[in-house]
């Protein structure tokens, strides 16, 4: 059995190639890859759109968990579409699976771009999840099963570049509408275009030649197998597939059909068991590091480091979006080559110091913060100004900080860059005042001259990120279960990475509130130094190997090196790995 085709140079010029020969293929990619780019576009929009949001409902503004729960509705409902996904992929075919994702996306899109009340844009996001939930995992499943071997690798890794390219997209689409009218409707209603688009698309295409063989309709797969495949080789094909599928459900049979037999072969044995272990612990890890704190809410982040305009942070969001498209694109080249272990580790120590030296930036910048003074306060009269500071037993004491942590109802009206200013009370009148006088309003974040220097180590979070932790996961999965348990042992790793996603998207903004952003990213740190030990420890290097070789490293048992010695050194020199195995 042959290991799992990853995308290199090579396998990206010969997928060229194959495209200019059968453009029916690339077809075929592009339209089931526009999954990965409804994927992208919801991660990155919601950033941008709830900015607008909390100008528009009042309710969300001064409610940290609505805020959460705006943007964490989303991935509530992948967790369920991912799990109903399954089903259904199973049931009624890929392309049918796609189809019905794009309308759930498209219905979701109308809802929230239609919105009148929060409640209405939680039911579209929950809406857009289960459409992006089933979309994450059949769109990969379609193209892989529908295109040829040589060339898999470089097709399944275009939804990759999908999903990075549409989180860039959702942030210029962000920028563009910042001065339209409607703004937050505009930015959240547009993702009904290219789930329309799709749909339209996959009318026209095929169903999975695989699908269709197992369902007995094997005419229909011969007739695909021709379009994709040249004439010398469909026959090849053909009874490739044949072996394949009835090896599939010999093994199907052996460990039976219910969700409870087959949970409880997995337990039971030590190579899947072994293979959990692995793959979990590097979706957890992917999501505690903190990551999708930058994609949801990237503006308010730069928020945070002192740039009040919403425009200028939707501009500074766009370099981590770009970033991670880049760096997806470097993972492609590097990861064979390097490994799967070795950049996770290197990544991880890269996120680490990025997370230490970011939250003693936004200490500073805490500590340093402009005062607040009661003549610049009573400037704009007693009526404007905070209650908390009114009520404040030393309020000489005070700064921007103290002004906003007080209460969601005080904001810093700033009388030049780093000098002393007002703390006011939030409402449109005070704002109105603070902004005739040419001053600047802040509600999250204070003036700093540290601002920059969080901009900056955000991008090199993300260049720490994307090469290793952000791809080498998703790989892992791919190869760490027998092939019999690589449906549920993938599925188990990808709701566990859901459900920390939900976890860590629902409470980043209550976190912050209660820590502060320094805090707050010294938590993702400890984190994050959690996980690297568990990948360490836990996860081995599958570069390279094919699957039973994976399957009886496993069955040995993962055990890293913890000190050097020659033979060690030997080995790592041969396969480029710094680890030894050894039974356990």
């Amino acid at each position: 059995m042959e290991g799992v085709v990853k995308p290199d140079k090579t396998a990206f010029t010969e997928c060229w190639r194959t495209s200019l020969e059968k453009p029916y293929i690339m077809r075929l990619a592009f339209s089931a890859g526009l999954g990965g780019q409804l994927f992208g576009y919801d991660t990155g929009v919601i950033s941008g759109a709830l900015l607008y949001i909390r100008d528009e409902f009042k309710t969300v503004d001064k409610n940290t968990w609505l805020q959460e729960t705006i943007v964490s509705m989303a991935v509530a409902g992948a967790i369920v579409g991912a799990g109903f996904g399954g089903v259904l992929n199973d049931k009624y075919g890929r392309k049918k699976s796609i189809l019905l994702a794009d309308v759930l996306f498209f219905v979701g899109a109308i809802i929230m771009a239609a919105s009148v009340a929060p409640w209405m844009i939680i039911l579209g996001r929950i809406f857009v999840g289960l459409g992006v939930g089933m979309a994450s995992m059949t769109s990969p499943l379609y193209i892989s099963e529908a295109s040829p071997a040589r060339i898999r690798g470089a097709l399944v890794s275009t939804n990759g570049l999908l999903i990075t390219g549409g989180q860039f997209l959702s942030y210029l689409i962000n920028l563009a509408f910042t001065n339209a009218p409607g703004t937050w409707r505009w930015m959240l209603g547009i993702a009904g275009v290219p789930a329309l688009v799709q749909f339209f698309l996959m009318l026209s295409l095929p169903e999975s030649p695989r699908w269709l063989y197992r369902k007995g309709n094997v005419k229909e797969a011969r007739v695909i197998l021709e379009k994709i495949y040249p004439a010398n080789e469909v026959e090849d094909e053909m009874k490739a597939l044949e072996t394949s599928v009835e090896a599939e459900k010999a093994e199907e049979g052996s460990i039976g059909d219910t969700l409870i037999s087959k949970l409880r072969h997995i337990w039971g044995n030590d190579v899947v068991r072994r293979g959990l272990y692995a793959g979990v612990t590097v979706q957890v890890a992917q999501q505690f590091v903190g990551i999708n704190t930058v994609m949801y809410y990237s503006p308010t982040i730069v928020q945070f480091a002192g740039y009040a305009s919403k425009q200028t942070a939707l501009a500074l969001s766009l370099i981590t979006s770009g970033l991670n498209a880049v760096g997806s694109i470097a993972s492609m080249f590097s990861v064979d080559r390097y490994g799967r272990r070795r950049l996770m580790i290197i990544s991880m120590f890269g996120i680490i110091s990025c997370l230490i030296v970011l939250a003693a930036l936004f200490h500073e910048a805490s500590e340093h913060a402009p005062p607040v003074t009661s003549l610049e306060s009573l400037h704009f009269g007693a009526n404007a100004t905070c209650y908390k500071y009114v009520q404040a037993s030393q309020p000489s004491n005070w700064n921007c900080m103290s002004c906003l942590r007080s209460s969601s109802d005080c904001a810093f009206c700033a009388n030049g860059k780093y000098k002393a200013g007002a703390c006011l009370a939030v409402t449109d009148t005070v704002e109105g005042m603070c902004g005739a006088e040419g001053r600047t309003w802040y509600t999250k974040g204070c003036p700093s001259k540290f601002g920059i220097y969080a901009v900056l180590l955000l991008g090199l979070y993300i260049i720490s990120y994307s090469p290793g932790m952000g791809t080498a996961p998703w790989i892992v999965n791919s190869e760490i279960y027998p092939l019999k348990y690589r449906g549920i042992g993938g599925g188990i790793a990808a709701v566990s990475n859901w459900v920390s996603n939900l976890i860590v998207s629902e409470t980043f903004l209550t976190l912050t509130e209660t820590l502060g952003p320094a805090g707050t990213f010294l938590l993702f740190a400890g984190f994050s130094t959690i996980g690297l030990i568990a990948i360490f420890f836990l996860v081995p290097e599958t570069k390279g190997l094919q699957f039973e070789e994976v399957e009886k490293m496993l069955q040995k048992g993962f055990r890293p090196n913890l000190c050097c010695s020659s033979k060690d050194g030997d080995d790592s020199s041969k396969d480029g790995d710094d680890d030894d195995l050894e039974t356990k």
